[in-house]
């Protein structure tokens, strides 16, 4: 019945969770932010039941001993407001008086959904935002599917596995300097990540980010995908305008990925 409850929230671009998926999330790991995972004590998993015995919603949360923070680590309820609001209230009166992030961070539950999908997800949204959470917007979820047909393609690029996120990563460089490098996942269920691209300063504007994302494209397809997700916000990170999205978003817009939804995160202090 949780799976059920879990797969029902299924986003474009996302497998169906299973039970091995369900059971690492429940014992606290995760290969996606698995170094976030590790600081938690040990989680708690709650339902919520009706009067039947019929689940209707379940939350897993956890304390973070380094600064005793409460995380609300999932929630899933079938989108529906009143055992949404029961179980956001029953995390709160576990936490006490102390601050409390909400989806801060992936779980094994997903393929990188680091945040909540706030468009998919309105009555979880709604019931943080009643509890006295404030969200902040995080990236742009994205999706496409596989091949992506006139993209050009990196020469002088070399792949090696990855250990972090697992996958692979390419690199393209110029007389022995790396002037660009995309990093994909192994593809689960058919369904394939790139997870990082980036391209150095000295570099752009000659087509190169394009031709390595078309590379990576391809590279997912031959290991197996048949469709493509990534995540992006929209401005550099602060203090780093080397970093900025604005010609990422326009790459990712012309290889024909779309929008699937927007990911935030929420915190309530006390």
């Amino acid at each position: 019945m949780v799976l059920a409850l879990i797969n029902a929230d299924r986003l474009p671009g996302q497998p169906g969770t299973c039970a091995h998926m369900l059971a690492e999330a429940l014992a606290g790991r995760s290969q996606v932010d698995a170094g976030w995972w590790a600081e938690l004590d040990a989680p708690f998993t709650d339902v919520v039941q009706d009067e039947t015995g019929a689940v209707l919603g379940v939350v897993s949360y956890a304390v973070r001993p380094s600064d005793g923070a409460g995380l609300l680590l999932w929630l899933h309820c079938r989108e529906e407001q009143q055992p949404a609001e029961c179980l956001v209230a029953h995390v709160l009166d576990r936490f006490g008086a102390r601050t409390v992030f909400a989806f801060e961070f992936a779980s094994a539950l997903t393929l990188g959904l680091e945040g909540l999908p706030v468009r998919h997800r309105p009555a979880t949204r709604a019931a943080l935002e009643k509890a006295g959470f404030t969200g902040r917007d995080l990236w742009r979820y994205m999706h496409t599917g596989l091949p992506v047909a006139g993209l050009s393609h990196a020469e002088h690029r070399t792949v090696e596995e990855c250990e972090d996120p697992p996958g692979k990563r390419l690199t393209v460089r110029d007389t022995g300097e790396v002037v660009a490098e995309a990093t994909i996942s192994r593809p689960v269920a058919g369904i394939g990540v790139l997870w990082w691209i980036s391209v150095a300063p000295a570099a752009r504007d000659k087509g190169l980010g394009l031709a390595l994302l078309g590379t990576a494209l391809d590279l997912l397809r031959g290991l197996g995908a048949s469709e493509a997700i990534l995540f992006v916000d929209d401005d550099a990170p602060a203090g780093d305008p080397e970093r900025g999205r604005t010609a990422a978003n326009r790459l990712y817009d012309l290889a024909g990925f779309t929008e699937v939804d927007r990911l935030s995160s929420f915190t309530r202090r006390p």
